[in-house]
């Protein structure tokens, strides 16, 4: 009867043992099945966030490339718009020394004139004197004209220069321009104006627009061609509910003092 009490106890404590092991056994199960869930949220948030940064490791990759590639456009065009200007300042100085030597060859021609008639040269030679007067003088003028042509492309190319080095001074217009709106086109905000090259319009300058005396909106220069230039409205400087009109006034926002 002791013996089999004892196996009873003995089975009794085997099973308890049993059952605490178990229950034991089960929760560490339960705490690995959770860090296997925290692990796995974790490697697929990572795994997002990778993809996520690779994405826009590519866009910034393309968005450099593409900076890269305007950087060495304009860094080309900086190069040809001072390589111009160098060039249009040596033909201006050499315009500028003909000029010189011919105006000093006419009044030359006229002293020499003046000397003949004063001496009683004979008419032929005098005549002949008069058409190398006349011959120098148009040689003057038509130099006097191909170096205006110069200096107005030469402060076009001086603009140009100033605005592809980063300069900040406005584009000064001569003060006493004046056109007017020939062509207006609210929809794509440009406008035709009737002054062009001749009168000393350059590209990038600002002009004012008025009617009546009262301001309607700020334009500034995109083409300038002989006669009549092209213009596009400068965001912010529209007055509201008003659109510009053909016969409208225009002036320079900054006038060459």
């Amino acid at each position: 009867m002791l013996i089999r009490i004892s196996l009873v106890i003995a089975i009794l404590a085997g099973l308890a043992a049993g059952a605490l092991n178990f229950l034991k056994v089960k929760e560490k199960i339960e705490m690995l099945a959770a860090d296997r869930n925290k692990w796995q949220a974790d490697f697929v948030k990572t795994d997002a966030e990778l993809t996520t940064t690779k994405r826009d490791l590519d866009k910034t990759s393309k968005d450099l490339k593409q900076t890269q590639e305007t950087l060495a456009d304009t860094i080309k065009e900086r190069a040809a718009a001072v390589a111009e200007a160098t060039t249009q300042i040596k033909k201006a100085t050499e315009l500028a020394g003909k000029l010189t030597t011919t105006t000093e060859e006419r009044d030359n021609a006229r002293a020499e004139l003046a000397a003949y008639v004063g001496t009683g040269y004979k008419a032929e030679q005098i005549a002949a004197l008069g058409k190398q007067i006349d011959t120098t003088q148009k040689a003057l003028e038509a130099m006097a004209d191909e170096k205006k042509i110069l200096e107005r492309a030469l402060t076009r190319k001086t603009a140009e220069l100033e605005r592809f080095t980063g300069h900040d001074k406005p584009i000064e217009l001569p003060a006493k321009l004046q056109g007017t709106v020939v062509v207006s086109d609210p929809k794509w905000d440009f406008v035709v104006i009737n002054v062009g090259e001749d009168e000393g319009v350059l590209p990038y300058g600002e002009l004012l627009v008025s009617r009546a005396g009262v301001l309607v909106a700020k334009v500034v220069v995109r083409d300038v061609q002989k006669g009549r230039s092209i213009a596009n409205i400068i965001p912010g400087w529209k007055m509201k509910d008003v659109e510009i009109m053909e016969g409208d006034q225009v002036i320079p926002a900054h006038p060459a003092s």
